[in-house]
């Protein structure tokens, strides 16, 4: 998965509100679903000036910067931006993670069911990132993950193409460590198999080792990183 593939995948499964150009850069308007429908990017070499123009034209100055953004990092690193939320990109062949689950232990629907969205909010997963979801035009599906006849946790799951991105997965603090997060995987990958994706790929923030080992545990790579400034 190259960076700009990654970029696609995810602007296309978890899009802004709008986005709109000011010379090289890409702004968007999030409508408080998050830095990642909100942040800026680059799209190519800038100038001073034209980094200057795209820092005005924010609200709220957030910027992603990718790998191959080095001389954008150093400019902003020289401006007083801060590194916030460094993440991580993960990603493996659906036919590896498609996995034969008990009936109903997790269940692929759309739009959300009430207690979907409740276990969103209790993650502080609210309105403004259900909006996200919804504007998704491709095919999707939340998914939602029973544990011991309880609802457990959820996520959401989306293609483009043949790439499935699963996004703002969330399990109950009393139901984490039981295999929740996985069966949600598991869910994901049967989910994109049906929709003839071949690829099934996530974020998620360096820090969050927990997450991390599990999706090591399953076999999932990492296929990008990057990082969010802030000024």
């Amino acid at each position: 998965m190259t960076p700009a593939l990654l970029a696609e995948v995810m602007e296309a499964t978890w899009p802004p509100l709008r986005r709109w150009q000011v010379g090289p850069f890409t702004l968007r308007d999030g409508a408080g679903g998050g830095k990642r429908v909100s942040a800026a990017s680059c799209d190519g070499t800038f100038t001073e000036a034209e980094l200057s123009a795209a820092e005005a034209a924010m609200a709220e100055p957030l910027m992603l910067v990718r790998a191959e953004d080095s001389a954008l990092d150093a400019c902003l690193e020289a401006r007083g931006w801060r590194v916030v939320d460094p993440v991580v990109a993960y990603a493996a062949p659906v036919a590896d993670l498609k996995a034969e689950l008990p009936p109903l232990a997790a269940f692929p629907h759309w739009p959300p069911l009430e207690i979907a969205r409740s276990i969103w909010a209790e993650g502080g997963i609210g309105p403004a990132r259900i909006a996200v979801m919804e504007r998704v035009t491709g095919a999707k599906a939340a998914l939602l993950a029973r544990n011991g006849d309880r609802p457990a946790g959820v996520a959401f799951v989306a293609c483009h193409g043949a790439e499935a991105m699963l996004h703002a997965l969330e399990v109950r603090p009393g139901q984490r460590r039981r295999g929740v997060g996985a069966t949600l995987l598991y869910a994901a990958a049967n989910w994109a198999a049906e929709q003839g994706a071949t690829r099934l790929s996530l974020v998620v923030t360096r820090q969050n080792t927990t997450a991390r080992a599990l999706y090591a545990r399953l076999g999932m790579g990492v296929v990008g990183q990057y990082h969010y400034r802030m000024k």
